[in-house]
């Protein structure tokens, strides 16, 4: 979650008048680095994951699951296990060689007091022997953070805490939201990371947009609920900060769950893939044809229909989290003229991909089909000193924000050698892909991070959906493959993959043609990779369904994402083994995309409306919550003690 610096953050009154600066001296960092790095070579990718984990402590006694705050400890018990050290990373309850698979993982602090994120202890490669360790280093990651919890806690992947923000309790210990930094009626501000950039960061985006965020989602409207249907949670009499005047003033939408604390958002999980490019030419292409990507694999990868205690008529968590963090001001959103303003910015800070980077030959201006806001001097800057305009657009693009938290400190000191400065504003530009140039002083190179996908309930899945990314950007490398459509058709796309149940009722703007043009083989002259006289774009892309994304189309003539790995595989030297298991991952992707697997936001919801305490009224109580987490605990843990069919039709087997 960004930098985690020391110091004393400026509040938002300070830090907006040294914003200008800060966007110089981090424009300046990143020019030492692009001047530095720009010719770095590496001859191997290197990958890895971030799982993020909630952390859940049980009330066996009133059958209540709630949300552990004991994340401070947790981490400073595994930072202080000397004989996890001395295993080498192994555990000390985990006997065979096979399960001890490379070094400590590593354990970080997440926004919520109530999450933990996980990385492997050293990177990926594309050894063989690499990719069927993912699964098992997951696995590891989570018997080592529950090692070092009290008996009665779990740690849960879950992108959300269905009762977050509800009526009820629902933290140990329990909390009274009366907090001054986010002012929400729901959430206290206990529940924020104490390092003092989260508080401030929240506090910050309030003040900047003047009013507190404003999340709607739309409720899920079963058999008993009330239609219309008004948030029963929101307490229209509290006047406790002046903030609270918000939900008189409409911000509660009827016909949704309202919710008004960044924690709501940055309180969400999810699985983000990291790949270390051979070159920054590379790392572009990659960032560009894995774009259209995300949407895809946030609808695929769905686990998130619960909200503050409701059943939500969406099954994904992006747009809360955009929301969430979203510091526009009325004007910024264009519903003022500008005044106090430089920009009308039509996206959150939080948000998708805005403009592709590449200047691979195959991209062609057309893509770049949206009114890109730039910082136009910025823009200059950068190619007055090298930079191409489609990078330097990128970065001007991403400088229109205002950095949210600033140390005092890293003003007072020379910003050479650093990347503190431009930081500061890349890593609150939450898009769903991320260029990330190397750090100064490191061996590390220039990398990507493919940021949709939701955390999933089992090791076995997010091992499943990782090493499919991994071994997608090894074909679109070995085969030249191109996905390019325009930037205009991924947000819609964006938009569609919130719908309930997308992954088998929606269609996806998808390219029909992937490949390069063919050679010639009657000895003539090669094609250029890109035709000459390309014809209208929009003949290059159709609606598609997910399963023909990935297991192909004979009406459209398209061979499907998952029969192209496979094509891969067989022309790469794999053992039957290796192979084996491979496919069985590859199984699991394809079979969510055709709906002979479930998506995990389906199988809660059928989880919920299955439940014998369910009125029918969108509402999930304590006690479905309880059976739920307990549910997904066991599930998480492998446990085969739930009802074969709802697991079957979740994992199509017991690898879970």
């Amino acid at each position: 979650m960004g930098l985690l610096a020391l110091g004393t953050p400026l509040e938002w009154e300070d830090a907006k008048h040294h914003a200008d600066e800060v966007r110089k001296l981090g424009i300046q960092q990143l020019l030492e680095i692009w001047k530095n790095y720009r010719g770095n070579e590496r001859d191997v990718l290197l990958w890895g994951d971030e799982l993020e984990y909630l952390v859940v402590s049980y009330d066996e006694e009133k059958k209540h699951a709630l949300l552990s705050l004991r994340q401070a400890e947790i981490l400073e018990e595994l930072a202080n296990d000397e004989k996890l050290r001395k295993a080498g990373g192994g555990v000390p309850e985990i006997s065979k060689p096979e399960d001890v698979c490379g070094p400590m993982p590593t354990f970080h602090p997440e926004y919520g007091r109530f999450q933990i994120e996980s990385t492997p202890g050293a990177p990926f490669n594309l050894t063989w022997k690499d990719l069927l360790s993912v699964e098992k280093d997951m696995k590891r990651r989570r018997v080592i953070a529950k090692q070092h919890m009290a008996k009665n806690e779990a740690v849960i992947t879950l992108p959300n805490f269905p009762l977050l923000g509800a009526k009820d309790v629902f933290t140990h210990p329990p909390v009274v939201a009366d907090g001054s930094r986010s002012r929400s009626q729901f959430l206290s501000d206990v529940v924020i990371n104490p390092h003092i950039r989260f508080p401030t960061l929240s506090a910050n985006i309030r003040s900047r947009r003047g009013k507190k965020v404003a999340i709607n989602m739309p409720i899920f409207y079963d058999e008993k609920t009330p239609r219309p249907f008004r948030d029963p949670t929101i307490d229209y009499d509290r006047h406790l900060f002046p903030e609270d005047d918000d939900v008189r003033n409409g911000a509660a939408q009827e016909g949704h769950i309202y919710m008004d604390a960044m924690g709501f958002g940055m309180g969400c999980c999810c699985l983000q893939i990291t790949l270390q490019a051979k070159n920054i030419v590379e790392a572009r292409m990659l960032y560009d044809q894995l774009c259209p990507l995300g949407p895809i694999m946030l609808a695929l990868t769905a686990a998130t229909p619960i909200f503050k205690g409701f059943l939500a008529d969406v099954d994904v968590r992006w747009n809360v989290i955009s929301q969430a963090v979203d510091d526009r001001t009325d004007e910024e959103k264009g519903l003022k003229p500008l005044k106090n303003n430089r920009f009308v910015i039509p996206k959150s800070r939080y948000d998708s991909v805005s403009a592709y980077i590449s200047q691979d030959p195959r991209f062609r201006p057309e893509y770049n089909d949206t009114d890109l806001v730039i910082d136009k001097d910025i823009k200059k800057t950068l190619m007055d000193d090298g930079m191409d305009e489609n990078l330097a657009a990128h970065f001007a693009h991403l400088f229109i924000r205002d950095p949210l938290v600033i140390f005092q400190e890293t003003l007072d000191e020379s910003p050479e050698g650093k990347a503190d400065h431009f930081e500061n504003l890349q890593s609150t530009n939450w898009q769903h892909m991320r260029f990330k140039p190397p750090p100064p002083g490191g061996n590390i190179g220039w990398r990507v991070e493919f940021r949709s996908m939701e955390i999933q309930l089992t090791d076995n899945e997010n091992a499943a959906f990782a090493i499919f990314i991994v071994l997608l950007t090894r074909a679109i490398l070995s085969y030249g493959l191109n996905f390019y459509i325009p930037i205009s058709k991924v947000d819609e796309n964006m938009a569609t993959a919130h719908r309930r149940g997308a992954v088998l009722t929606e269609k996806f703007w998808f390219r029909k043609n992937l490949f390069p043009p063919r050679k010639p083989t009657n000895g003539g002259t090669p094609a250029p990779s890109r035709p000459a006289s390309p014809g209208p774009v929009e003949r290059e892309y159709c609606l598609m369904t997910i399963d023909e994304i990935m297991n192909g189309s004979k009406t459209n003539e398209f061979v499907g994402l998952i029969p192209l790995i496979e094509n891969y595989l067989d022309t790469v030297n794999v053992d039957v083994v290796t192979r084996c298991e491979l496919a069985g991952y590859l199984s699991l992707v394809s079979k969510r995309a055709s709906g002979e697997l479930q998506t995990g936001a389906a199988w809660i919801r059928e989880f919920v409306r299955a439940h014998p305490d369910y009125r029918g009224d969108s509402v999930v109580s304590q006690s479905i919550n309880y059976d739920l987490i307990k549910a997904l605990d066991r599930l998480g843990n492998g446990d085969g003690v739930l009802d074969e069919q709802l697991c079957g039709r979740l994992l199509g087997g017991s690898r879970a």
